[in-house]
């Protein structure tokens, strides 16, 4: 149902949409209170709207708040992200607007399908040996004496992205829905530890402190109606063992407090389940945890919610670690499936196989009705590589993309290469939010550094070095949603 906006523009005053090339929406910054103490929004006037609002936003005029203020546009069939906005539909077009200006329609609960598959990756497997250096070297903890990556290696014919940089904002999310048609979980909702569909396994430890099952709709971090979800991708391993005991990496997780994290080079101490559990309860006392078997540098996830099921997608190019998936109970109907992948650093083919691979376990086991992460180490040069416009089938790969404080959104040591991403499926993406610590908001997410990050001591307990210990390869990365709880 349409309807019209009762506040709209007084007939003087024209409306400026600023809208991003590449077709994304940037999800809305934190606002500010009106003066008056009314509905939380941010001002704005006609003549500045370009610095004012951001990216996306038009400076409305609202009759019942006698004042210009930043709305966002928006399609009538789907809810707003800000928890006190309606979408209404206007003479000027749909934007999302103050609650109680309008009644919101209906939202469309259907979703598009997907064109079809992908085929299968190649066949072939190459050891990796850890993240490569910067200068094009290894990082000393050789797998299996593979080749680094010297970042001009791509397959012949596999570069199907013809070297369009998404961060341009031109590329469009050509096949973000996720398949109509897919296979949904065989139903089960077991502790991780158990058997998954593809018939591997994961350490136990879903269960804080081996107990009970929590109730599914906890009401951790949820505020309003809407709950608080920060993910990181964490390839914050040190030393000369590709693992957290040194502590560096430790110490960067605890100090932006994820709910959510994607670990790769998952090791700690003797590897066993007290070990990690140990891990685990240092980074955050009574979190859910599951990690990979078999692995010598093992991916896994933490979280602050159950993990309701888990299990590892082979990697077909690399014998020692696989994809590891976690099925999550976050507040509210719907379920976040997270993937955590460390992908090879010896080709841009390879990778892009690897990615082939995850999107055909995305297309099989993940349901449509979920939301969906991949994240973690995937090693690339650029994000010109093939393996986005692989990902793009099943998540967004389109920027703007985290940055540090000064704007840098490389991840590797050299802060020139985009080695570390979270990639999120439309249906959460929408939700994206700045990452907001202390005084200090990044609006498209934090790549974080130790070495850049001011003031240090909003994020204890992170010490200056920390991101330029030896062998730490990688800088975190984090992102921000806010999720509707209903």
């Amino acid at each position: 149902m349409k309807k019209t906006l009762t506040f709209l523009l007084s007939a003087a005053v024209s409306l400026t949409l600023l809208t991003v090339s590449c077709g994304d929406s940037t999800p809305p910054r934190l606002p500010v209170p009106l003066e008056d103490g009314g509905v939380l929004w941010t001002d704005c006037s006609p003549e500045g709207a370009a610095e004012d609002c951001s990216q996306g936003e038009s400076c409305l005029f609202v009759e019942s708040y006698n004042r210009h203020i930043c709305v966002q546009a928006c399609d009538p069939q789907t809810a707003c992200a800000h928890p006190d906005a309606v979408c209404c539909e206007g003479g000027e077009g749909s934007f999302c607007v103050p609650t109680g200006t309008c009644e919101a329609p209906a939202p469309d609960a259907g979703m598009e399908e997907d064109a079809g598959e992908t085929g299968e990756p190649d066949s072939g497997v190459t050891e990796d040996a850890g993240s490569p250096d910067d200068d094009g070297g290894s990082t000393g903890e050789d797998d299996a004496g593979t080749e680094p990556d010297a970042g001009s290696d791509p397959d012949a014919g596999t570069e199907t992205d013809a070297g369009t940089d998404l961060d341009a904002g031109t590329e469009t999310d050509a096949g973000t829905d996720l398949d109509a048609g897919t296979e949904t979980d065989a139903g089960t909702e077991t502790d991780a530890g158990t058997e998954t569909d593809a018939g591997t396994e994961t350490d136990a430890g879903t269960q804080p402190d081996g107990g009970s099952d929590v109730d599914a709709g906890t009401d951790a971090g949820t505020d309003g109606g809407f709950t608080h979800i920060r993910v990181m991708a964490s390839n914050l391993s040190s030393g000369r063992y590709q693992s957290y005991d040194p502590g560096h990496g430790i110490r960067l997780i605890k100090g932006v407090d994820p709910d959510i994290v994607l670990m790769q080079e998952f090791n700690y101490g003797n590897n066993s389940a007290s070990a990690v559990s140990t891990l685990v309860n240092e980074i955050a006392p009574g979190f859910y945890w599951s990690r990979e078997t078999g692995a010598q540098i093992p991916n896994g996830v933490i979280s602050r919610w159950p993990i309701l099921e888990s299990g590892q997608w082979p990697d077909p190019r690399v014998s020692n670690r696989d994809f590891a998936w976690a099925r999550i109970d976050i507040p509210g109907p719907r379920k976040l499936w997270v993937v955590s992948v460390h992908l090879l650093t010896s080709s841009a083919g390879n990778r892009n196989a690897e990615a082939q691979a995850i999107v055909t376990q995305v297309r099989s086991q993940v349901p449509e009705t979920d939301y969906l992460i991949i994240g973690g180490d995937l090693n690339t040069d650029s994000f010109s590589e093939a393996c986005f416009a692989t990902f793009r089938q099943v998540v967004s790969t389109a920027g703007p993309h985290p940055a540090d404080h000064n704007g840098s959104t490389g991840t590797n040591r050299n802060r020139n290469k985009p080695y570390d991403q979270i990639l999120a499926d439309e249906d959460i993406r929408r939700f994206q939010q700045p990452v907001v610590i202390g005084s200090s908001t990044f609006p498209n997410g934090l790549v974080l550094d130790s070495r850049t990050y001011r003031p240090l001591s909003e994020i204890a307990p992170v010490q200056s070095g920390d991101s330029s210990s030896e062998n730490m390869q990688h800088m975190g990365v984090v992102k921000d949603f806010l999720v509707p709880a209903f």
